[in-house]
């Protein structure tokens, strides 16, 4: 490990289908919250993107994905708390005009839903079985209630885009994506999906079992649930999110 007064630079290494990984990863070196990790998440889910494209690449296949094509973002996506903060201090950043404008798509999308059964469904997915999830995410796509930040079929803060944004990615035809079904759709499989550890990561809370908060949410929820994450320092985190990883405990400077 080499540091700095504020950062500390270490190397990582992974087996991901039996083939080894090395990664080398720069994190705060003072505590922190979780949030501020999330441009180290950010870089290295897209890290573990382009391992699954070049991946697909290989066996012919094309990412369809593409800047105006927004159906994908018109799911539900599931945010961990600590990026449901971010999302609302991206929105309490904006110029004022902008954050209204923002706030009211997120008022329209909870207002579209709340005549709805899903809420109620949401607080039980963690009982149901996949077929029934499956059914419970068609049901929101089906509603068509597009993400507050999708402007002209694209997403207007793709640089911050949620970590389960990063990892959606298909190879079949886009227009398949307007009526999505497992028979539809063909994934671009991913080596490693850091949303799903990323959602146990600092958490806190639950709702009802669920371990993640709808992005349409995200605002009202950190509004009523003020933040009370612990602060570690970057290798700390990098440690818990590792363990969650491979369920197993990670000491802190020998991440491998």
């Amino acid at each position: 490990m080499s540091d700095t007064n504020e950062w500390i630079t270490g190397n990582v290494t992974l087996s991901i289908n039996g083939a080894p990984l090395q990664m080398q990863m720069t994190v705060p070196a003072a505590p922190v919250k979780p949030q501020r990790m999330l441009p180290i998440f950010q870089q290295m889910t897209n890290s573990f993107v382009e391992m699954g494209v070049s991946a697909a690449e290989s066996n012919g296949e094309t990412v369809s994905c593409r800047a105006g094509c927004g159906a994908c973002c018109r799911q539900m996506v599931p945010l961990p708390e600590f990026e449901a903060y971010r999302i609302a201090e991206l929105v309490e950043e904006m110029p004022e005009e902008r954050g209204r404008e923002i706030r009211q798509r997120f008022e329209d999308a909870v207002s579209a839903l709340s005549g709805t059964d899903l809420f109620e469904r949401l607080s039980k997915a963690g009982s149901l079985s996949p077929s029934d999830r499956e059914e419970l995410v068609l049901a929101y796509f089906r509603m068509g209630v597009p993400c507050p930040f999708l402007e002209n079929e694209s997403c207007s803060i793709h640089a911050d885009r949620p970590i389960a944004c990063r990892e959606y990615l298909v190879s079949s035809p886009a227009e398949n994506c307007a009526n999505p079904s497992a028979q539809a759709i063909k994934m671009i499989e991913m080596p490693v999906k850091p949303s799903e550890p990323l959602r146990r990561l600092g958490q806190t809370r639950s709702i009802a079992g669920v371990d993640f908060i709808p992005l349409v949410l995200a605002l009202k929820w950190s509004e009523r649930n003020p933040e009370k994450f612990p602060e570690k320092t970057g290798e700390q985190w990098m440690a818990d999110f590792f363990a969650a990883l491979t369920k197993k405990a990670v000491p802190t400077g020998e991440a491998k």
